[in-house]
């Protein structure tokens, strides 16, 4: 039955023109124009440093690079003796997870807390990860798709956070690295392909099809064993190459990209025949499989600060945990020089949330330890992340049109790369989230420069709402 509409009385109808005004203008003010200065520019697209830094921001967007006359009407922020680079990347996060000190606690908080529970402590390391100056990473695992969750409240703006390309749960085998404990399977409901545990090529091809209808950006897999999970060697394959084959074909279909957890060398063998895209960790790798990755574009990303990490923190282990921890950092030096020097593309990568989120920036410092140059540590968290990523077009240099996501450490970060630990600027969509004066103290943003967010604010609808309430 159709209902005739009933046109609403002049009074009720110029209320809700007022209520709505605000908002109308709002939305058609122009978008503020932000001068960055600096004494240094890195320039992610071909790893070369620059004096006189510059970078013009318009709303969302780098409207030019380079020196270049102060529109009129811009504010100016002028951070001396400090380098302009673009926001960096992280390959491998778990941002909403963190292991703590006690590995038994953590083992009963896993138990305990609500999926919604976990989101929140999620929204605390996505913060953390930001005003580090990670403009954007790549979450590669997550429990009841609490990541998928989190990006979609970041993207809103209900929550602060960088760019989230994530894959919800991790496809493994039963048993394997990305299974849950060994529960009593009558305590504990054992898992399935929805939460991405499968067996057999059909049934693995399912979990994936299931973690990207409910928007993973990324699908991961558990190639072989791990380091930090009980039940499984550290470096035996867990998929079969069918397996493999069936989940990687699938997420290529979908025009997603796949990523394996893998210490293995005989995993990664199997991995790179199926057409994985990039290794992550790869402690045990040989030379022979280095340089077929390199061979085959497949990206090395070499989560160098949890395997330190790990290492010393062994001893807060389970003892097969330990051992694990052990052989493998004993490994991953060596793996990785060799990496180095065979030229295997590599890109950065952290497994924040193994070790506390926001000490990401110390990936770059390993990096050089291990015998990249700084231009090489920076250009694998900017420019070679964002290819891997697939969004260089956006994200990656600094460059006109592409996104405005900028960080500034102190002095030449060539010179002296653990700078990249200790930003002074943050901006991150045009946004500054991050200013700090010279001694560390914090700058804040002018008052109505607090926020720059395109379109609608979050709670609009409600405020109008409440006008007729």
């Amino acid at each position: 039955m159709r209902m005739a509409k009933i046109p609403p009385a002049p009074a009720a109808l110029a209320a809700a023109l007022l209520a709505l005004a605000p908002l109308a203008g709002a939305q058609s003010a122009p978008p503020e124009t932000i001068v960055l200065k600096a004494a240094h520019i890195f320039d992610a697209r071909d790893g070369t440093l620059k004096d006189g830094g510059v970078v013009v921001v318009r709303g969302d967007r780098i409207v030019s690079v380079g020196a270049a006359d102060v529109p009129a009407g811009a504010r100016v922020v002028d951070l001396g003796d400090a380098t302009l680079l673009p926001g960096f990347i992280d390959a491998h996060t778990h941002v909403t997870m963190q292991f703590e000190k006690n590995y038994y606690l953590m083992r009963y908080h896993d138990l305990m807390r609500f999926p919604s529970e976990q989101v929140l402590y999620g929204a605390l390391y996505a913060k953390r990860t930001l005003e580090a100056g990670f403009t954007t990473v790549r979450n590669v695992g997550a429990s009841d798709f609490e990541d998928i969750s989190l990006r979609n409240a970041i993207n809103a703006g209900v929550t602060e956070g960088p760019r989230m390309l994530v894959s919800a749960h991790g496809i493994g085998s039963p048993g394997g690295h990305f299974d849950a404990a060994s529960f009593p399977p009558d305590e504990v409901k054992p898992e399935g392909p929805i939460e991405g545990i499968c067996s057999g090529p059909e049934q693995c091809r399912q979990a994936v099809r299931y973690q990207m209808k409910w928007g993973a950006d990324v699908i991961k897999i558990a190639a072989s064993g791990g380091v930090l999970s009980e039940s499984d060697p550290v470096d035996v394959p867990q998929l079969t190459l069918d397996e493999m084959k069936a989940i990687i074909s699938e997420a290529h279909a979908w025009r997603r990209k796949v990523a394996a957890h893998c210490h293995g060398d005989a995993a990664a063998r199997l991995a790179i025949e199926a057409g994985i895209d990039s290794i992550e960790h790869g402690s045990f790798l040989t030379e022979d499989t280095l340089k077929l990755m390199k061979a085959k574009g497949v990206v090395l990303v070499p989560t160098r600060i949890t395997v330190e990490w790990v290492q010393k923190e062994a001893e807060t282990y389970p003892p097969v945990i330990a051992a694990k921890a052990r052989a493998a950092a004993a490994a991953h030096t060596a793996m990785m020089k060799n990496a180095l020097r065979i030229g295997v593309p590599i890109a950065l990568g952290t497994d924040a949330g193994v070790f506390p989120h926001g000490l990401n920036g110390q990936e770059f410092g390993l990096y050089v330890n291990l015998g990249m140059t700084p231009a090489q540590a920076l250009l694998s968290g900017t420019r070679d992340d964002a290819r891997l990523l697939g969004i260089d077009a956006d994200v990656g240099t600094l460059e006109a049109g592409k996104v405005a996501d900028v960080v500034a450490v102190p002095g030449n970060v060539l010179s002296n790369i653990r700078a990249t630990e200790h930003p002074t600027l943050v901006m991150h969509l045009g946004r500054i989230w991050v200013h700090k004066g010279p001694t560390g103290e914090d700058i804040p943003e002018p008052r109505g420069h607090e926020s720059i967010t395109a379109g609608e604010p979050p709670d609009a609808h409600a405020g109008a709402f409440g006008e007729f309430f």
